[in-house]
């Protein structure tokens, strides 16, 4: 049972390790903040999650403690990072932050500028 509990918690941790390096290379190599903010926002989440699973492994088969809090802060990482990147990559683009010259599409531009024409003001109206 310890071989199977070290190795459960030595290949978590590697992988959170190991997506956490891509988030480190993501974040640098990428050329704009969109791009760059989908790195920081995917990879990290699953690099921090399996470092919080190797560690509730850990607590749980190794000590003997099962860590609600650990799970809590799983759950709500897992809830609220890729909501956090998404909203500043939107924040970013209505702030009107350049795109890479690599950028194909842009599926955003219609769905602003849609909201843009509701939120002016008519002249008609007085």
């Amino acid at each position: 049972m310890t071989v199977i509990a070290n190795t459960l918690i030595v290949i978590t941790i590697s992988v959170g390790v190991l997506f956490t390096l891509v988030t480190m290379i993501g974040i640098l190599r990428l050329p704009d903040v969109y791009t760059r903010a989908h790195a920081a926002s995917k990879s990290t989440t699953f690099g921090v999650l399996s470092i919080l699973l190797g560690v509730f492994f850990h607590y749980w088969l190794k000590e003997g403690l099962f860590s609600i809090q650990l799970l809590l802060a799983i759950v709500f990482l897992f809830i609220t990072s890729p909501i956090g990147g998404h909203l500043m990559g939107r924040a970013a683009y209505i702030s009107g932050v350049e795109k890479s010259p690599l950028t194909v599409g842009d599926e955003l531009e219609e769905v602003v500028e849609e909201a843009k024409r509701k939120a002016r003001p008519r002249p008609d109206i007085d």
